[in-house]
């Protein structure tokens, strides 16, 4: 007799509409939050252990959460980096940029490659200082719980290149994470 094989369970992940509906199964969670474990060590885990995992779970050089209650009342809340902390700045400062078009059409924002028209004709002032400060693609990916929009968990690379399927199914569930974390924040950003 041939024993049964275990089904993985899988659900279609809120944040990705308009992604194709990347499913979510257990075992990607159990990855993403031993991830997020391994950042927190043995602390109560926050935005910034999310922001840390991402960085390292998704492939990319830096990771940044911005949170807007509007799109004029808007807060960075964390950069692992200083160029992530650039970036986060410059979209709030312009008005502009993948932050910014994730909060307003509430799907992901995926610039594979800043340097090229379709980005500086869409974030004229954003892209070309994005490049400068050494980011070269930016993923804005929506924090938001149920129909709330918090804001966006920003990553960049410092090349140009697309997330594969496999990276932004896990992206989204890092972003799925970092909203659950400031859905219960009570000021102290752990979770």
């Amino acid at each position: 007799m041939v024993a049964p094989t275990a089904r993985r369970r899988r659900r279609v992940c809120p944040l990705a509409a308009g992604t194709g509906g990347a499913e979510v199964d257990d075992e990607r969670l159990v990855r993403i939050w031993a991830q997020i474990g391994r950042q927190s060590q043995g602390a109560q885990p926050s935005v910034a252990h999310v922001c840390a995992a991402a960085v390292a779970g998704v492939g990319v050089h830096g990771a940044g959460v911005t949170v807007m209650a509007s799109l004029s009342n808007r807060e960075t809340m964390y950069a692992t980096d200083g160029v992530a902390a650039d970036l986060e700045e410059l979209q709030l400062a312009l008005g502009e940029g993948p932050c910014m078009d994730t909060f307003t059409d509430g799907g992901p924002a995926l610039a594979a490659d800043l340097d090229t028209m379709e980005y500086t004709a869409r974030w004229p002032a954003f892209a070309p200082a994005a490049v400068d400060r050494g980011a070269r693609a930016v993923f804005a990916l929506p924090l938001q719980t149920g129909a709330i929009r918090l804001g966006a968990l920003d990553l960049y690379r410092t090349h140009p290149g697309s997330l594969t399927s496999h990276e932004l199914a896990d992206a989204l569930a890092y972003a799925e994470t970092a909203g659950i974390a400031l859905a219960i924040v009570d000021g102290s950003e752990s979770l």
